[in-house]
């Protein structure tokens, strides 16, 4: 029985190292039950060029649309989208979204990529921010809040923001203001409408080595009667189930028995 989706892909669409027909043939190969294309959406920002879906999203539709003929009675292949904070383009059409905050706006107005690299990320934090990672760190959760509050199907890496926290750290995890933050943003979303993601996308991409979110987060999410879903944050075809075994591990941890999976028919929940 397949009992795995990967729903959170990226192809060479937008900034992933394979085609879409690459990615679903490994899901397939993987025993998933559900393939989900979700390209990044298409947003103003120049350096986005490349990285992004085009705005005419008409050609990322059709391949979605043909790969799911394709494997019909096989594998379910579903039409998602991963939605930017400043995105200038709607889920609206798709099966299903992902809502995720790449991005702060700093006190000068500037948006700043929180996941581009960390000496991006650092001079955030020194530049727009005096030094003060926990500042930075607020004004992230700030975006995370707007965007679980519009109730996406899935909440992105809501602790994004930590990706280059664990070598040296830009601001401290376990301060009450970081917590505070974290947890503000968190209870914006409704547990009714939105699953949050065990996400292992930095992990197979050596920044990590643990998934995102933090234990606290899952902790409090499942005090909320909220649901999980694992997800590889997949930029190729080698990670699209990458570190399922350690999301279920953290999942069981923080008190859940179960995992739901998105379908065609809707969601469907798991054992752990």
């Amino acid at each position: 029985m397949r009992r795995l989706c990967s729903v959170h892909t990226h192809s060479t669409m937008c900034d992933g190292k394979n085609t879409l027909a690459e990615m679903a043939a490994a899901a397939f190969a993987a025993g998933a039950a559900s393939f989900g294309a979700s390209g990044h959406s298409h947003t103003p920002m120049p350096e986005d060029k490349g990285c992004v879906l085009p705005a005419d999203m008409t050609a990322y539709r059709a391949e979605v649309l043909r790969l799911r003929e394709m494997y019909r009675g096989r594998m379910d292949v579903l039409l998602g989208i991963e939605l930017d904070n400043c995105a200038d383009v709607t889920a609206e059409g798709f099966d299903y979204w992902i809502g995720s905050a790449h991005r702060l706006q700093g006190p000068d107005g500037r948006w700043y990529t929180v996941d581009w690299d960390a000496e991006t990320l650092t001079a955030c934090r020194d530049g727009a921010f005096g030094g003060d990672g926990l500042a930075m760190a607020e004004r992230y959760y700030d975006q995370v809040r707007r965007m679980a509050a519009r109730r996406p199907t899935i909440l992105g890496h809501i602790d994004l923001v930590t990706k280059f926290n664990e070598g040296t750290p830009l601001f401290d995890e376990s301060s009450p203001r970081y917590r505070a933050a974290a947890l503000e943003a968190l209870h914006t979303a409704d547990p009714a409408a939105t699953l949050l993601e065990i996400n292992t996308g930095a992990m197979s991409r050596g920044y990590r080595r643990t998934p995102y979110p933090a234990p606290f987060l899952l902790e409090e999410w499942r005090r909320m009667g909220g649901r999980i879903i694992f997800t590889a944050d997949a930029h190729s075809d080698s990670a699209i189930v990458y570190g399922y075994d350690q999301a279920a591990e953290l999942a069981r941890s923080a008190g859940f028995d179960r995992s739901t999976v998105l379908t065609a028919a809707g969601t469907a929940e798991r054992p752990l």
